[in-house]
């Protein structure tokens, strides 16, 4: 974080109090909104989507090395979701235990089993990190997690610099403001939906996006485009949707070229046996799916704890050890609860040490992992039973907190020690084996309050930020 100005401004109530209502007005006026809790499903009232009141300060080779390796991240996430003897080996335990990713390993299945019928692939996902603060005082950039599902905030995040810039010239740090990055993440996510669009092949088919209540940037470059987006959920899709006899996908009459997946990633998402039929129907069609169930199991707690593994990404990236080493220098230790020796070696260690270490489900949207003396009570209940390799164990990751105060409607104005965690959007598109675009499209700044150890900004304890290169 922008330490030093907090450092001068600290005392000084009035001018914090001041600023706060300048950011609040400014993220009004730049459309960095959002609904309001009480009226989620309306747009008639809306309010300032959380955000920092100043930029955290980020070290400028660690952000780079983020930027660097994305890529790679994409290369890879798309290699795994070729390779059906990796995720069948990757998953074998895991799917006897947790119902979720087992239902989607059965679609996986069935679409093996038919067939692909759709060459092209579109991959818009996000990798997390955090700056794990060594001994000497320096930052190491480690992976969090990869999302290859739903990979939000890409358009509020296009949106937020110019918020911390207008805050950072009326306190009259003018050379701070313009080292606020320019950052466009929307554009380059729209840019791979409407390359995908495009092959397949028609200039009046359409989008449909679901549920997607954060991506209305997305939505506006697409129409300029000339690309309709529709929004739709699950059960508005098992009502009006089908498959023609060339498994073309159509919905309300209108044939749909890219299904971009707002949600689908939590097992609440799937409301009903319908919501799954839905799912599984999609897959069978034609239309580009972001993500198609492979990407999306490859995006599985599971997959990224087995890629840690020595050989592993050597596999995917046979003649490049120059990926292999980027792509490695982000792991943090990742462990398995398998069944047998190695695993009974995790658990050991996760009980001897809990806040070594963070134990996590196979579950996205966050506030899912474990922490601290919950560890023990889950690992104790099911460290003889198979049910613990539902789970993974990973390394806890030591940022170093900062100060900053922390923006959200009807909360007190207080100074919080904060943590952040950076996150990489990548898009890419691939037609048979040509990959016809891959991309480092944009990044996100997410801060929360130290004493919440998981939840993102969706879940009410993060809020939207942004780097200040150092």
């Amino acid at each position: 974080m922008a330490q030093g100005i907090l450092e001068e401004v600290l005392m000084n109530t009035a001018l914090v109090e001041d600023l706060a209502e300048v950011a609040k007005d400014e993220a009004l006026l730049q459309g960095v909104v959002m609904r309001t809790r009480e009226t989620p499903n309306s747009s008639e009232l809306v309010t300032y989507a959380p955000l920092t009141l100043f930029p955290t300060s980020v070290p400028k080779a660690v952000f780079l090395q983020a930027l660097a390796v994305q890529t790679h991240y994409n290369t890879l996430v798309d290699r795994i979701s070729q390779d059906s003897d990796f995720l069948k080996e990757a998953l074998a335990s895991t799917i006897e235990v947790d119902d979720f990713t087992a239902r989607l390993f059965r679609i996986y299945q069935q679409i093996l089993k038919e067939g692909r019928s759709q060459s092209i692939v579109l991959g818009l996902n996000r990798s997390d990190y955090m700056l794990d603060q060594r001994d000497d005082g320096t930052s190491s950039l480690k992976q969090i997690e990869i999302n290859t599902i739903a990979a939000s905030f890409g358009g509020l995040s296009s949106r937020t610099p110019d918020v911390h810039r207008h805050v950072l010239k009326v306190a009259g740090r003018f050379e701070e403001s313009q080292r606020i990055l320019d950052n466009n993440p929307a554009a380059g996510l729209a840019q791979g939906i409407a390359k995908a669009w495009e092959l397949y092949g028609s200039e009046r088919l359409d989008f449909i996006n679901q549920r997607n209540l954060y991506g209305r940037l997305i939505s506006l470059s697409m129409c300029f485009r000339n690309i309709r987006s529709i929004r739709r959920r699950f059960d508005d899709v098992s009502r009006t949707g089908s498959l023609d006899q060339d498994k073309r996908l159509f919905i309300d009459g209108l044939e749909v070229a890219v299904v971009y997946f707002r949600n689908g990633y939590m097992p609440q998402n799937y409301t009903t046996e319908k919501s799954w039929d839905v799912r599984l129907m999609m897959e069978r069609s034609q239309a580009v799916k972001c993500p198609d169930i492979s990407t999306h199991l490859a995006g599985t707690k599971k997959v990224q704890q087995v890629l840690a593994r020595p050989g592993v990404l050597e596999k995917f990236f046979p003649d490049q050890p120059q990926a292999v080493e980027l792509i490695r220098a982000t792991f943090a230790g990742l462990y398995t609860l398998d069944m047998g020796p190695e695993g009974d070696k995790t658990v050991a260690m996760a009980l001897a040490e809990p806040d070594r270490f963070v134990l996590k489900p196979q579950r996205e949207g966050g506030g899912n992992n474990i922490y601290g003396s919950e560890i023990c009570q889950v690992l104790e209940a099911v460290k003889d039973s198979t049910e613990r390799t539902a789970y993974i164990l990973m390394d806890k990751i030591h940022p170093a907190p900062v100060h900053n105060y922390l923006l959200r409607r009807d909360a007190p104005l207080k100074m919080s020690t904060c943590l952040s965690e950076l996150g990489v959007f990548g898009a890419y598109v691939r037609r048979g084996e040509d990959m016809v675009m891959n991309e480092c499209v944009g990044h996100l700044l997410r801060t929360k309050s130290s004493e919440h150890s998981d939840g993102g900004v969706a879940a009410g304890v993060a809020v939207l930020d942004n780097p200040l290169l150092i």
